[in-house]
């Protein structure tokens, strides 16, 4: 009996067809964005070029970023090698396109563990309160308390190895407080709804007040900010390598040709412009897109 009545609240909520509504005006005003369909294409076309660099690679050059001559060291482009070769010789496009895989894997990667850290803590602590919440928003400070950059250097720094799950988890370590602090204040507006109190006054369970009303409800602000975190985790990652304590040979990333291009990009522009071009490309666009996403999500923006 009680399980039928909390379903009937569940159905009866007042706002399912007003946020049906506002859904459907979102995605009728994002289709006349061109921003926003440059930038999720571009990003659906990183994603594909990452899991598939071999057919990208083999389109304008020979495909192989491992086949290297020194005697083509440092030679601007020509033809069958569009953006030219860096000092050990090696084909740039290759190695750009290749690059990508561990660049934007590292991004989604980090992004991906920190929601669910934030999804998990978060939920708990503004669901529960009391000692939960003390206890996360205590251990969440302490990282607070680090500079991003900084603490990710630091601990990367005490890490024999560096690829791409260590970066990622070291990253991820510094990431997590600042989705799950949305979370939690997410939360905590979510379980003042109407429909929330009267589902609890009702008998539901924890669980099924956290699932089927609160994570609903609570999520659309992570969302927007993980996608604007996907951007700056790859920037970061990128400024991690650069810095020499990200990732490592013989790992390929945009981060590692432009490190090794630090020394030389005066006298030969080539070995920084191009990676640097899909690096700040790949960054804009998730920012582009988590911009987009915050209209889509959150209509009254709109209404400003």
């Amino acid at each position: 009996m009680v399980d039928a009545q909390v379903t009937a609240i569940e159905a009866s909520e007042p706002t399912d067809a007003r946020q049906a509504s506002l859904f459907r005006d979102a995605i009728a005003q994002l289709s006349r964005r061109p921003t926003f369909w440059l930038s999720g294409g571009f990003i659906l076309l990183m994603i594909v070029v990452a899991i598939v660099p071999q057919a990208f690679a083999s389109w304008f050059g020979h495909g192989d970023p491992r086949d290297c001559n020194l005697s083509n060291s440092s030679l601007g482009p020509r033809s069958g090698h569009p953006f030219g070769f860096d000092k050990q010789g090696c084909d740039i496009y290759a190695n750009v396109i290749y690059g990508a895989r561990d660049s934007i894997s590292i991004g989604l990667l980090v992004t991906a563990l920190s929601i669910i850290i934030a999804i998990v803590l978060g939920s708990l602590s503004g669901f529960y309160m009391g000692a939960i919440d003390a206890v996360v928003s205590r251990v969440a400070d302490v990282f607070f308390g680090f500079p991003f950059i900084l603490g990710a250097l630091v601990l990367l720094t005490s890490l024999r190895s560096h690829n791409v799950w260590t970066v990622s988890f070291a990253l991820a370590l510094f990431i997590w407080p600042t989705l799950t602090r949305l979370m939690r204040a997410s939360v905590l507006s979510a379980k003042q709804m109407d429909y929330v109190l009267s589902a609890r006054s009702l008998g539901a369970s924890d669980w099924r007040l956290i699932r089927k009303h609160l994570l609903p409800n609570a999520i659309a602000p992570v969302i927007v900010i993980s996608a604007l975190t996907v951007g700056g985790v790859i920037a970061a990652e990128s400024t991690l390598t650069f810095l020499g304590v990200g990732l490592q040979e013989p790992a390929i990333s945009w981060g590692l040709q432009l490190s090794n291009a630090q020394s030389d990009f005066q006298t030969h522009p080539h070995l920084l412009i191009y990676p640097g071009l899909f690096l700040v490309a790949t960054v804009l666009s998730f920012i582009v897109l988590g911009d987009a996403l915050q209209d889509l999500l959150d209509p009254r923006r709109n209404e400003r």
